[in-house]
């Protein structure tokens, strides 16, 4: 297969050299890999390094995080959107298709350069000799990204031109899509059990996959084709395949293997745990953690390795900016006549683009137990906070609501946990449209009257530097901190979902609820009032787990966790909930002043489960015009 993508599958890719770093690979630039090289030692290090290289072009990328999050339930678009992100939303003002954006195509065009170096090394190993544990990481990411593929377009080609799974250096300008139960049961389940069984159970450098990395993606491989064959709502495939697998197995045998490797991967921990509080998984003073099974790796302390430039704004692919998406222009916040909340490189302030707003049902509905689940807490910014003094502005205080002074470090705007009736909006609080309730010289801000101009910022994802020397820092360069992939967490996730699907073992699915929700409800700190908060209510959130769990409770868990990462729209699809929980959403409109929801109505159709091909793979392929419309997924 020759396209574009697929051509230059071995262009522009990086070694490795010497020895690595303890937190990350170190990287040199190369112009090409042929198979000659791939014959090499340094070649397959080499290839090994772009395999992870490659992850930076997806997970941190803005416009990946906007394809898995705008238009769910987590997700709408905000004030700043533009076409990208109103394609995706679904609600009238755009038009998803294969040319929208850069969201539509990454996936694609990051995935199958990996998946070909990958077909490179492992076709080579014998040649070098090389190590299993080696060939194991080759074949784990090409499973890692064929799974990505698949779930994002359904059925993927397996022959890049050279034969199936093969390495391809020729330039072939035809393609034949392979079905979804062939991408599954000829790639990427073969080559995760394979890894399973060869991968080593602690990394061989900080971050490398190991056997219970592996064992967390055939978990969830087995659990999306389990959902797939199944087929509750009856949703399109394309290509156009029976919902039956080659080697006769039912959706029941793979939610059971789902949970059997699950509980394995809680089992035999390896170097992984749970970490004690959940405020700890996003400190970005704690990143790199025994938690982060999997993450897309930068750092502030080299350019080179970090791909991007980590001073002033700048960027290229690999540049981690998806957090500036979901963050609303709180810059303009002024108090008695100051610049009180300035741009910072903070965790709870960074660079606003303001393109995508949370819903008001995300943050009503779904975190529901403020007060005792430490998971809205540890996710949100819920107060921004003056750092005038920062900017090298000495004013000492400021006089703000209710005439009350405040300092720096003081909140100058808050949101509410709970619903407050008092709030007076008639005072354009801080110039930002929060209101004004006695007693307190904060502006304040209800949760259900946000608008699409300012909202909470997600803290989990925000900007971490150590080299901010008591000033602003470096706002506007990427961020420089490692974007997550996969948590141990998730192991516990998995196996419920598949328990309530059937599969039977040792632990039930409010057992295995129950641990995070056990860990949610422990507080070490209050992120929202910036102060120790030494707290357990486990006893309480555990007793309020339901005695069934169902499938939209594992959903709402799952939000809980990981809101905002990159998981919503892939979850959604998977269990065909997508339509149900995303069709309509609430929010104020453009003005900051504007605490009036509205309903809007979303148009999703079932083809939507599928994302449309990206038009520049369409027009490398040398295909006439009804070739490429069938080649292409219905509907668009």
């Amino acid at each position: 297969m020759k396209n574009k993508v697929l051509s230059t599958a071995i262009l522009s890719i990086s070694l490795l050299i010497g020895s690595c770093t303890k937190d990350i690979i170190q990287e040199e630039p190369r112009g090409v890999l042929t198979p000659e090289f791939f014959s090499t030692e340094l070649g397959v290090q080499g290839g090994l390094t772009f395999l992870y290289e490659t992850m930076r072009d997806i997970y941190g990328f803005a416009y990946f995080l906007n394809l898995a999050e705008t238009g769910t339930d987590e997700y709408c678009a905000a004030q700043s959107a533009d076409n990208n992100f109103f394609d995706l939303d679904l609600a009238g003002e755009g038009n998803l298709n294969s040319n929208s954006g850069f969201s539509v195509g990454r996936p694609w065009g990051a995935s199958f350069p990996a998946i070909n170096t990958a077909n490179g090394i492992i076709e080579n190993a014998s040649a070098v000799g090389l190590d299993d544990s080696l060939i194991a990481e080759a074949r784990f990411f090409r499973a890692f990204y064929y799974f990505l593929l698949v779930q994002t377009y359904g059925g993927v080609p397996l022959d890049l031109g050279s034969g199936e799974l093969a390495f391809n250096q020729s330039a072939v300008r035809t393609s034949v899509r392979n079905t979804v139960p062939e991408v599954y049961t000829r790639a990427i389940i073969p080559d995760l059990q394979a890894a399973v069984d060869d991968l080593p159970e602690n990394p061989r450098l900080t971050g490398a996959v190991t056997k219970n990395v592996a064992r967390l993606y055939l978990a969830k491989a087995y659990l999306t084709y389990g959902w797939w064959l199944e087929n509750p709502n009856g949703i399109p495939t394309y290509p156009e395949a029976s919902r039956t697998d080659p080697d006769g197995n039912g959706p029941s045998f793979y939610f059971q293997q789902a949970y059997n490797q699950a509980v394995a991967g809680i089992e035999n921990p390896g170097p992984y745990r749970l970490l004690d509080y959940f405020y700890d998984v996003h400190d970005g003073a704690n990143d790199r953690h025994e938690e982060m099974m999997l993450y897309s790796d930068r750092t502030e302390g080299s350019a080179i390795a970090n791909g991007a430039p980590i001073n002033g704004f700048g960027g290229t692919d690999d540049t981690n900016t998806a957090v500036w998406m979901v963050t609303s222009n709180y810059t303009t916040i002024s108090v008695d006549g100051v610049a009180a909340v300035q741009r910072e490189a903070g965790q709870s302030y960074g660079r606003p683009w303001t393109r995508m707003a949370p819903t008001i049902g995300a943050l009503t509905e779904t975190f529901t137990d403020k007060d005792l689940d430490s998971r809205y807490d540890g996710t949100f910014v819920t107060s921004y906070r003056g750092n005038w003094d920062r900017a090298g502005d000495p004013t000492p205080s400021l006089t703000a609501a209710n005439g009350l002074e405040i300092f720096p470090g003081d909140a100058v705007v808050s949101f509410l946990d709970e619903f407050d009736p008092t709030v007076d909006y008639s005072v354009d609080g801080g110039g930002i449209g929060g209101g004004v309730i006695p007693g307190r010289s904060d502006y304040v801000i209800n949760l259900n009257e946000i608008n699409r101009r300012f909202y909470p910022g997600l803290w989990k994802l925000g900007t971490y530097r150590t080299d901010n020397d008591g000033g602003l820092g470096q706002p506007n360069a990427g961020l420089t901190r490692p974007f997550p992939i996969a948590k141990f967490s998730e192991f516990y996730l998995v196996a419920a979902e598949a328990a309530v699907k059937g599969a039977s073992g040792a632990y039930s699915a409010r057992d295995l609820v129950n641990v995070l929700r056990a860990r949610a409800g422990m507080w070490r700190f209050d992120n929202g009032e910036q102060q120790e908060r030494i707290e357990d209510n486990s006893a309480a959130l555990t007793a309020a787990t339901p005695a069934t769990i169902d499938i939209d409770y594992i959903l709402a868990e799952r939000s809980r966790e990981y809101f905002g990462e990159g998981y919503r729209w892939y979850d959604l699809v998977r269990t065909q909930k997508w339509g149900e929980y995303a069709a309509s959403y609430e929010i104020a409109g453009n003005a900051a002043t504007d605490h009036a929801p509205t309903t809007t109505n979303r148009t999703i159709e079932p083809y939507h489960y599928l994302r449309p091909i990206p038009q520049s793979q369409l027009d490398d392929l040398d295909f006439t015009d009804a070739e490429k419309d069938a080649y292409q997924n219905p509907g668009y």
